[in-house]
């Protein structure tokens, strides 16, 4: 539809918003339109009594509390567009609250995990080169993936060891990598032309969301790690390493891009052994 189209547009031209967002817009979008064209509801004249079917219909599919609440925000923001743009005359959605999320602790690596992960990786290749560079850039920076694979060269400032990154909603950051990812950049850009992006496949083209994701599969098959492993959990190893390590809790939001600090929050947990050091160090009964 040409709603829709203009409005996954809207997302990726005016906002900023990764592919694997845009994508999953597209996909609950998708649902909603199966469901308001089986029931024929004119979506533009929708009112209270459809919103509560759709509700319904999405309970009977026994989807989870965070797919629901996904699907609802994208409704939120698709009817938001079209308000602006004049289709209609308010937002039906804003008055649907989100179902209830369970909090999970964010899956991430303890020190010995990602360890054993870095040093799994051949790097007497050109593409265990870039294996290793890509994990050490996770690591260093807390990037996400839409962010990472977007990286130009000319984003980086190799003398501050610092990247530009363009975040969610068009935000730009300084994040920063250490020594470690700064010799693996500079054994992999000694043969490489340093125009265009950082992280590149075979052809040339930049490397998509999907083909980072089989890279990070594809390495923990080969090491004894169980852990479910993707390039998301590399980030939340970032922020969960830091603030094991004494940081900030502003300097983590800031460092991972978070609009509000109630996000970083997830990862507020630590260790037993880092609260067992707080608390000797400063209770001393």
């Amino acid at each position: 539809m040409k709603e829709v189209d203009s409005f996954l547009h809207y997302l990726k031209e005016e906002l900023n918003y990764s592919e694997y967002t845009i994508k999953n817009y597209q996909l609950d979008l998708t649902d909603f339109f199966k469901y308001v064209n089986a029931s024929n509801i004119d979506f533009l004249n929708i009112e209270n009594i459809h919103v509560r079917g759709y509700l319904k219909y999405l309970d009977t599919c026994n989807l989870k509390n965070t797919t629901i609440s996904r699907r609802i925000s994208a409704l939120r923001t698709f009817y938001n567009y079209l308000l602006e743009k004049g289709f209609v005359k308010n937002n039906i959605f804003l008055n649907v609250k989100n179902p209830k999320l369970e909090k999970k602790l964010p899956n991430y690596l303890n020190y010995t995990e990602i360890e054993e992960l870095l040093a799994s990786i051949d790097t007497s290749n050109s593409e265990g080169l870039k294996r290793r560079l890509l994990i050490e850039m996770f690591y260093s920076t807390g990037c996400r993936v839409g962010e990472m694979v977007n990286v130009k060269i000319s984003d980086i400032d190799f003398y501050n060891k610092t990247i530009k990154v363009m975040g969610k909603g068009s935000k730009e950051r300084i994040v920063y990598y250490g020594d470690y990812a700064s010799k693996y950049l500079e054994d992999y850009l000694k043969n490489k032309d340093r125009k265009g992006y950082l992280f590149t496949n075979k052809k040339g083209e930049k490397l998509t969301i999907e083909e980072v994701e089989y890279i990070v599969r594809d390495i923990m098959k080969h090491i004894s790690i169980k852990t479910h492993v993707t390039p998301h959990t590399l980030r939340h190893t970032f922020a969960t390493h830091l603030l094991n390590n004494g940081a900030d809790i502003r300097t983590v939001q800031e460092l991972l891009g978070h609009a509000n600090l109630s996000t970083t929050g997830i990862y507020t947990h630590v260790s037993s052994d880092r609260l067992k050091d707080v608390y000797f160090k400063t209770f001393k009964r």
